[in-house]
């Protein structure tokens, strides 16, 4: 009798089954919007694990972008990449190109792989937070859980200058939540000033800012100072302000920031002829390099010395 032979090992599958296994799934990707339909994040225990979930990639997305200024330039140059640019009044006295004339564009440059990933990240952030507060929002939920989770929410998103999710976080919070789960008198103090910011910086709506301020009792005097510099277009107050504010009222106030800027230098167009480099930028709040990107299309002599318009010939 012949002897047995081994049954040679079984080999895993190639080609074109191994490519049928199933990819691993994000968590925070496992569930739908539930205003599409998603009805699993409706349970309570669900959301309170989902949001943990949401925190502890959130925690580990700040570390890796540094603290304090670095990671609020994180954020904004996060931001800026998801939403379209607000062009600013050019305050050029060039000439015109011809027709016809051709007009070198510098190549547009591909974001890096490392920043890809981080905007992807902060993408399945945003939307994993926008599923949570519609299944709070769709469970009728009020409790201390819907309070605290609204709460990192809201201060997340307004980090980002995602107004889709901040804005409407934010109402719910005092008009819903708040009544049945009341804020402490200093958070609701906070919330309401985000409110107010919102309202004066962002929508241009001062008179509405004013009655939420006065419906709400607010007495946060760097909001009131900030309200009254964008009532009077006083810049150099604005300016002076956004940078005593913390963070996230510093990010709401820079909605107004492009507004204030134009109109500073149109205040020195009609004033000076002539002003100093260094004048012009702290006027402006921002570097020389930065306003000719904008559209400033004064002349800088090699002194420093900036010609902001030249006497009319007679």
């Amino acid at each position: 009798m012949a002897a047995s032979s081994r049954p040679p090992a079984r080999r895993a599958p190639s080609g074109a089954w191994g490519r049928l296994r199933n990819s691993p799934v994000d968590p925070l990707e496992a569930y739908g919007l539930p205003s599409k339909g998603e009805t699993r994040l409706h349970d309570f225990k669900a959301q309170e694990s989902y949001y943990k979930k949401i925190v502890d990639r959130y925690m580990k997305f700040c570390a890796a972008s540094g603290s304090g200024e670095k990671l609020e330039a994180a954020f904004a140059s996060l931001s800026l990449s998801q939403q379209p640019q607000t062009a600013s009044t050019p305050l050029s006295s060039k000439p015109a190109q011809p027709a016809g004339a051709e007009t070198m564009q510098p190549a547009p440059t591909q974001p890096d792989i490392h920043t890809a990933a981080r905007n992807q990240e902060l993408s399945t952030l945003l939307m994993a937070m926008r599923k949570l507060r519609e299944a709070i929002v769709g469970s009728h939920r009020h409790d201390v859980f819907a309070q605290r989770a609204y709460i990192f929410i809201i201060h997340a998103s307004i980090m980002t200058r995602h107004l889709e999710s901040y804005h409407p976080a934010l109402l719910y919070l005092l008009h819903r939540i708040h009544p049945r789960t009341p804020l402490s008198a200093p958070e609701l103090q906070e919330f309401v000033s985000y409110l107010i910011l919102d309202l004066a910086c962002r929508q241009g709506q001062l008179g509405a800012a004013f009655a939420v301020k006065y419906r709400y009792g607010n007495r946060d005097r760097r909001v009131e100072i900030a309200l009254r510099a964008l009532a009077h277009d006083d810049w150099i107050r604005f300016w002076r302000m956004r940078r005593k504010v913390d963070g996230y009222q510093r990010v709401l106030m820079g909605w107004a920031e492009e507004g204030m800027r134009t109109h500073a230098l149109k205040c020195l167009a009609r004033s000076y002829m002539v002003a100093d480099k260094a004048y012009i930028e702290r006027a402006a709040d921002a570097k020389w390099e930065d306003l000719v990107k904008g559209g400033v299309g004064w002349e800088l002599a090699d002194n420093g010395t900036v010609t902001i318009r030249r006497p009319k010939g007679k």
